[in-house]
C-alpha cells in the first residue's frame, strides 16, 4: 500500500501558504470536504483523498467493528497507507518540505490522528472535528514538533467525550501542543469552531 494509491483531487493554491491535507468522515467524498477546505482557508494548496474502506458503500478511512469499535490492525495498516499517500503526493505535486496541516472531520479526524501517533514525520499539524481515540495504545514517539487543535462537542454521540479526551491527552503525554475547543452541540462543525480553527492555523507552524 505505497504511492498514490488514494484517489484524490488536488487543487493548486498560494504558494505562500500552508497546504491542507482534507480528510472527509464516513460516507464522505473528497468534493465534500473541499468545501471545509475553502472555509479553513481559502487560497491554500488542497489535497483532498478518498477514503479506502467501504462500509456497505459508505467510504471510510478504515474498517469498524461495531459503532465507536475500530478495527486496530486496519487502522494501523491505513494509518501506514495514507502516511505513503502523503509522501508520495508531496513529490508529485513539488510540495517537497512545505507546510502541511491536516483539517479531518470524524472518521477522517480519527485517521488523521492514527497518522500522526504512528507516523509523526508525515503529519505534524491536525485539525481534528468531532475526533475520538483511534488506537488503544499507540507508540509513545516524541511528538514535541505536533501541534494539534481538536473541536469536539460535548453532547456528542458518535464521538463520546471520554474517547476525545483520551485522545487530547495520548498527544499531550507524548509531548505534543494541543488546544481544545469544546461547543455544547453533537457530531458537526460549529461556526465557532470555523473560526478558532482559522485563528489555530495562523499561529506557530510546527516541524
Amino acid at each position: 500500500m505505497t504511492g498514490l494509491s488514494l484517489e484524490h483531487r488536488y487543487i493548486e493554491g498560494d504558494p505562500a501558504s500552508p497546504v491542507l491535507l482534507l480528510l472527509h468522515g464516513t460516507g464522505g467524498t473528497p468534493e465534500d470536504i473541499l468545501a471545509l477546505g475553502k472555509e479553513l482557508l481559502p487560497s491554500a494548496p488542497m489535497l483532498a483523498p478518498a477514503g479506502p474502506v467501504s462500509e456497505h458503500g459508505a467510504a471510510r478511512w478504515f474498517r469498524r467493528l461495531s459503532e465507536g469499535v475500530f478495527d486496530t490492525d486496519d487502522v494501523v495498516a491505513r494509518a501506514e497507507q495514507l502516511a505513503d499517500f502523503v509522501a508520495a503526493a508531496r513529490l508529485r505535486y513539488g510540495l517537497a518540505e512545505r507546510r502541511l496541516v491536516a483539517a479531518g472531520f470524524s472518521n477522517g479526524a480519527n485517521i488523521a490522528a492514527a497518522v500522526a501517533l504512528l507516523r509523526p514525520a508525515a503529519l505534524a499539524e491536525l485539525v481534528l472535528f468531532a475526533a475520538m481515540s483511534p488506537l488503544p495504545d499507540p507508540p509513545r514517539h516524541d511528538l514535541s514538533g505536533t501541534r494539534v487543535l481538536l473541536l469536539n462537542g460535548r453532547h456528542d454521540p458518535m464521538a463520546p467525550r471520554e474517547s476525545a479526551e483520551r485522545l487530547v491527552a495520548t498527544f499531550r503525554e507524548r509531548s505534543a501542543e494541543v488546544s481544545e475547543h469544546w461547543h455544547s452541540g453533537g457530531h458537526q462543525i460549529t461556526v465557532d469552531g470555523l473560526a478558532a480553527a482559522k485563528s489555530w492555523l495562523g499561529g506557530t507552524p510546527g516541524r
